[in-house]
Formats: C-alpha cells, sequence, structure tokens
C-alpha cells in the first residue's frame, strides 16, 4: 500500500497509535513509547516521495522488548534495578531495523530481566491477553506479542531464552521465530543466560516474520556469539510447498499432560499437511524429557553470573540508606530484583559452588550434549519436527505467580530448541473451547530458518490465512 501510494507512514502509524489509546489501558503491551516516531515516519514518506530505494518493511511500525537497548529511550527489562536507564547506544538489531526505515513505536513489558512465564513478574505492571483480559499473554515476550495480537503494532521484537517468543505467541495467536543461536546478533540485548537466548520476530502473517528476519539476521563482530552464516532473503524465497517434506512428530510432546483440543488441532493440521504432500512419521527423543531440568540449572548459573554486575556502584539502582559497602550491596539487590529473579540467582550461585557443581552444573552440561545429539540424529532422517508449543491455553492472571514449579512447567515444549540451538517456529493453530488460541511448534535444523518459514507459509496458505479476531472491550 505504501509503495502503490495507497497510504502514508504517517498513516499507518497514525492508525497504531490510535489503536493504541484505544487498547492500551486494557492490555498494559507497552513500558514506554518513541517520542520521535512521527519525525522518523515523516522522512521516510518523504524518501518515497522521491521513489528512493528502500527496504520491504520501509515505514512500518515495530515494537521492541525492553531488554532490547535503545539509544535514548528507556531500557528497564521491566525491573526496578533498572528503572530509570538509558542506554548510550543501540543494539545491533535497532541498528538493523531503524537502517531499514521501521518505525520504532516504543519498548515493551516483559517479565522481569527475562525471567517468567507469563509477564507477570515485571516491575511495572502485568500485561493481558488481548483475547482475554483476564488471562495471561505469556511471556518472558508478553508485551511484544500483545502488542501485535491486538494491533497495537505490526510488527515486534522479543528475546527467547527458553521459548520467550515462542510461548506468549500461541497464547496470544501469533507468529514467533527463535532462530538459530548465532544468526542474530546478541550485541545490545541485556544479559539473561547468554548461551541459550536469541532475538526474533513476532508477526501476524509469515510473510512479515521472514522479511523482519532478513533484516535481523547477519554476522556482527560486537557479538562473539556471533555466526558468520549466509544471510538469505527469506522473504524472497517463501514458497508454500510441502511436497516430500518429512515430518518428525514429536512422541514424547503428545503426551497425556497436553490439552486435548490442542492435540485434535494439530493432528488436523498434520492431516492438511500430509494431503498436499508432506510424509509423516512418530519420533522419539527419549531425553528431551530432561530438557528442562538441564535448561533451569544452566539458565540460572548464567543469570547468577550476569546479574551480579547489578550492585548498585556503577549504574542502575542503588538503596537510599546504607552504612557501610557490604550492607548497601545486600540491600541494593534485596530492593532492586523481584521475587522470581532472586529465586534464580541463589539457584544459580548454588549450582556453581564448589560443592554442588559437580551434581548439578556438569551433569546438566553433559545432558545439554546428549540431547544435543539425539536432536541432531534425528534431524538426519526429518526435515522438521513438529510438537505442541504450549501444554495449555494461557492462564488466568494470578493463578500460577505463587506456584513457580507450575510455572516452570510452562517451558517444558519450549527449552529443548535452545539448549540445542536449533530453531523453531509458533505457528497459530485453532483456539480452544474458551476462545484462547494455541499454537503448534515447528524446530529444524540449524540456520534452516527457511524451511521453517517455508512450512508455516505452506500451512498458513492451505488455511486461507490465520484467523486473528479478538473480543476487545
Amino acid at each position: 500500500m505504501l509503495r502503490n501510494k495507497q497510504c502514508s507512514a504517517v498513516e499507518i502509524l497514525n492508525d497504531v497509535n490510535e489503536r493504541i489509546d484505544k487498547t492500551e489501558n486494557n492490555i498494559g503491551a507497552y513500558l514506554s513509547f518513541n517520542e520521535n516516531s512521527l519525525l522518523h515516519a515523516q522522512t521516510i514518506d518523504e524518501l518515497l516521495a522521491k521513489n528512493e530505494e528502500l527496504s520491504y518493511l520501509a515505514g512500518i511500525p515495530i515494537a521492541v522488548k525492553d531488554n532490547i537497548s535503545t539509544k535514548g529511550i528507556r531500557t528497564t527489562c521491566a525491573s526496578r534495578m533498572l528503572e530509570n536507564y538509558i542506554p548510550p547506544y543501540n543494539a545491533t538489531v535497532i541498528n538493523k531495523i531503524q537502517d531499514a526505515g521501521m518505525i520504532l513505536t516504543g519498548k515493551t513489558n516483559m517479565d522481569e530481566f527475562g525471567m517468567g512465564s507469563s509477564t507477570e513478574t515485571s516491575f511495572f505492571k502485568p500485561t493481558h491477553n488481548p483475547h482475554n483480559t483476564d488471562y495471561v499473554p505469556g511471556g518472558s515476550s508478553g508485551g511484544s506479542s500483545a502488542a501485535v495480537a491486538a494491533g497495537e503494532s505490526i510488527l515486534a521484537l522479543g528475546s527467547d531464552t527458553g521459548g520467550s517468543v515462542r510461548q506468549p505467541s500461541s497464547y496470544c495467536g501469533v507468529i514467533g521465530l527463535k532462530p538459530t543461536y548465532g544468526r542474530v546478533s546478541r550485541f545490545g540485548l541485556i544479559a539473561y543466560a547468554s548461551s541459550l537466548e536469541q532475538i526474533g520476530p513476532i508477526g501476524k502473517c509469515v510473510k512479515d516474520v521472514a522479511m523482519l528476519q532478513t533484516i535481523i539476521s547477519g554476522y556482527d563482530k560486537y557479538d562473539s556469539t556471533s555466526c558468520a552464516h549466509k544471510t538469505e532473503d527469506f522473504y524472497k524465497l517463501l514458497k508454500a510447498d510441502v511436497k516430500g517434506l518429512k515430518i518428525g512428530i514429536l512422541k514424547e510432546y503428545f503426551s497425556s499432560d497436553i490439552n486435548e483440543e490442542i492435540k485434535n488441532s494439530i493432528y488436523n493440521t498434520l492431516s492438511i499437511l500430509k494431503k498436499n504432500g508432506a510424509k509423516l512419521k512418530v519420533v522419539s527423543i527419549p531425553m528431551s524429557v530432561y530438557a528442562l531440568n538441564s535448561y533451569y540449572i544452566l539458565a540460572s548459573a548464567e543469570a547468577s553470573s550476569n546479574l551480579a554486575r547489578y550492585d548498585g556502584v556503577k549504574f542502575g539502582y542503588r538503596t537510599p540508606e546504607y552504612n557501610n559497602l557490604s550492607e548497601m550491596y545486600i540491600k541494593t539487590r534485596s530492593e532492586g530484583f523481584g521475587d522470581e529473579v532472586k529465586r534464580r540467582i541463589m539457584l544459580g550461585t548454588f549450582v556453581l559452588s564448589s560443592d554442588y557443581y559437580e551434581d548439578y552444573h556438569k551433569k546438566a552440561k553433559k545432558m545439554q550434549a546428549v540431547i544435543s545429539n539425539e536432536f541432531s540424529d534425528i534431524l538426519k532422517d526429518c526435515d522438521i519436527l513438529v510438537s505442541p508449543t504450549t501444554t495449555d491455553t494461557a492462564f488466568k492472571i494470578g493463578e500460577r505467580i505463587n506456584n513457580p514449579i507450575k510455572m516452570i512447567n510452562n517451558d517444558f515444549l519450549t527449552v529443548a530448541a535452545n539448549i540445542t540451538g536449533l530453531p523453531a517456529i509458533n505457528v497459530p493453530c485453532g483456539k480452544s473451547s474458551k476462545g484462547l488460541p494455541f499454537g503448534m511448534q515447528f524446530i529444524s535444523n540449524k540456520f534452516n530458518e527457511q524451511l521453517l518459514l517455508n512450512t508455516a507459509y505452506a500451512y498458513e496458505t492451505y488455511i486461507d490465512g490465520f484467523d486473528f479476531g479478538l473480543k476487545l472491550d
């Protein structure tokens, strides 16, 4: 529409802002807004008027999770610890979306430092699911997923450490891609678990997600975990064809714990793919049932190390009253971090201690290698692996916040992709009898995002697009 002069970038931004004005009080997707967004949109319109060559997504609004550094715009990780932190630099992905001409609308709410599965551990406020505001949007990228689902942004960026893009995308009924580890620069992503997390795109259609993934991919010299892998144009290479595609149905991920409506909907989806030429077979990865245990040990250990920097000395929150340096450290961290963050820091410190390192952390690393090898072996015979993204639909706000074990189990189906570094995507595949959406998960080999996107695009095409109907007051 922009290229055909049917609308302007300013009109698109104004439309999104009107939607924010109408729904944000009920949703709570944003923590801050970009005051310069209108100026950026006007600049894009000027370039379009001159017929300048611009990227696919020039002039398109995008929301960004609040753990991705934005120069001059508050970046809090939804924590009291960084309540007033304004970064002096941009994350690499921010430079890339700005170079592409995208319009940053604002920073979205999240679980504090990415620790949580419901966006309820945010220091500032919970975010509500646009499909039913009594329910959570998932987490930790709940604000980004809710913003896209509610029409408060066209696209969004989240980060995925154990499913934090895919799980809220499932709960909110949108598409969320967790790229291969190293595919997207982590420079400027405020660290929680450095060896597991990846920035990923969230959108309402596969084409949009493919465009955004193309823009943010690529090697970055500022990120030591970045991979010098060829970056494809995922959008140009999209094709709706699954003929001959070998799909493995992950046996362990279709247990009795999975909501029957979700299972039945995925089986229907698989029948559609089979009808169009895909080949299906049930596969088993026995050790994958231990992925969650390994993940929480490894992620907590890294959190313990990464969050040690928040001590009240250099930046961030500092307790106003203390008598000595030791007391300043203790009170600052006790007051600055929420319960879930403190819980994981303590667990991480415990598993890294000299008395328990061998029993916990070392064994978790060994299990990580075993699980990675199992997935690698299975993907020699399968092109794509499929499973539910979540065991159930979204739960009510407040229902699990005081039950850490039940909250942790939300990540059972998603963490394996993080500890193996594999790419995975959530694709909407239905709604429950209560009207709450859910998704299915595709996993493929490293750097095979194109196949994931093609499979998702084929399904989207076969069903003539996804249903995003909302019932908002």
